[in-house]
């Protein structure tokens, strides 16, 4: 099933350079615009707590990427010679997807924060379509992209439950903020 959904997904790739162009840069530069909305949420809208524990979530999700990849090793599709590759990557385990988990971690922490809920909703959608583009290109199948949303959530949620102990180290960050920018 993972790689029948994979195959319907990049069957367009290499067909419509257009298409192409809109799913390599999607799937290489899509986490860029999580790092520049993370640096806006901190300091132009001032929700700098939740812009520090949407970074946590992010920590927190890829650790535990990296803590699968320790017990777990999957194929990338051009290591199974399935489908086009669009984009030059290294043979390393893909599952799960760091950049989708990257994305998904912060879209999910800023979602569930009331103070920046709409916010969030727009960068699940962004998420999602950065994961599928890494589809698209041909170095993730369908289920790398599932487990990343996975391990996404439950960084996130362990952020969230534990916001009021990390408070404690957000408020270290905070003062020498205050220190450096003084607002």
């Amino acid at each position: 099933m993972n790689e029948s959904l994979f195959v319907l997904i990049n069957s367009c790739a290499g067909k419509m350079s257009s298409l192409d162009l809109l799913g390599v840069l999607t799937s290489q530069y899509m986490p860029y615009i999580f790092i520049v909305v993370e640096i806006y949420i901190f300091f132009g809208l001032k929700r700098k707590n939740e812009a520090i524990f949407a970074f946590y979530a992010m920590l927190v999700g890829l650790f535990i990427n990296q803590i699968i990849g320790l017990f777990y090793f999957h194929n990338r599709p051009f290591m199974d010679e399935v489908g086009t590759s669009l984009i030059h990557h290294a043979s390393e385990n893909s599952f799960p997807s760091d950049h989708t988990t990257f994305m998904m971690s912060i879209a999910i922490a800023i979602f569930m924060q009331k103070e920046t809920k709409n916010l969030g909703k727009l960068l699940l959608l962004f998420a999602f379509f950065g994961g599928i583009a890494r589809v698209f290109v041909g170095v993730h199948y369908p289920f790398d992209i599932i487990g990343s949303i996975f391990t996404a959530t439950t960084g996130a949620f362990i952020v969230i439950n534990l916001n009021k102990k990390l408070q404690k180290v957000n408020d270290i960050i905070l003062k020498i903020d205050k220190q450096i920018f003084g607002k």
